[in-house]
């Protein structure tokens, strides 16, 4: 994993790069395909993607506010002013870590962490971008390589049956990017 911010800013930044290339193959009739999330359409994990740069952007400033979630309809340009806004955020001096509030207290994350973690979903949602447009691009290695310490160390057994799928069997020797998706849940 990273151990500096601009580690963590340079690895978001490739995460935005793959799947910028996977999002240039929406159109609005695609919308209600299927993902590889179970139960979640296209158009769902649109939605989802900019939730979730919003809040990994508000983080920035030093707080997450966690919110029930609006489910409007994702659109691609929307998308990627997220992304770059998220991006230009994370460029600036950012705090040393950042609270995410909940209902039951907070969370207090060290920032190098919370944009890796960014640059996963980022990457993970864009390889599911492809799927569910029936494009079969594998993640880059050294991308994957870089992202698998940051999944396990991020996604454990209170996650699965809520935001992850049970992990997949994977061979120890497979490539990394089959080992991050067997991780999280995928094939």
């Amino acid at each position: 994993m990273t151990a500096t911010l601009g580690g963590s800013v340079e690895l978001l930044e490739r995460a935005l790069g793959y799947t910028r290339a996977r999002l240039g193959r929406v159109h609005d009739d695609l919308l209600d395909r299927p993902t590889p999330c179970e139960g979640w359409t296209l158009g769902d994990l649109l939605a989802h993607m900019e939730d979730a740069l919003d809040a990994f952007t508000e983080a920035a400033g030093g707080e997450v506010v966690v919110r029930g979630g609006s489910r409007a309809a994702g659109r691609i340009a929307a998308i990627q002013d997220k992304a770059c806004a998220l991006l230009g955020a994370w460029g600036r001096p950012a705090p040393g870590d950042v609270v995410i509030a909940t209902s039951a207290g907070g969370l207090d994350l060290m920032s190098t962490l919370l944009v890796a973690t960014a640059a996963l979903e980022v990457t993970v949602h864009g390889w599911d971008v492809g799927r569910a447009t029936g494009e079969c691009v594998a993640i880059p290695a050294e991308l994957a390589r870089e992202l698998l310490p940051v999944a396990e160390r991020v996604v454990g057994p209170a996650d699965r049956g809520v935001r992850f799928a049970a992990p997949r069997p994977a061979a120890a020797d497979a490539a990394d990017d089959v080992r991050l998706l067997a991780h999280l849940g995928r094939t």
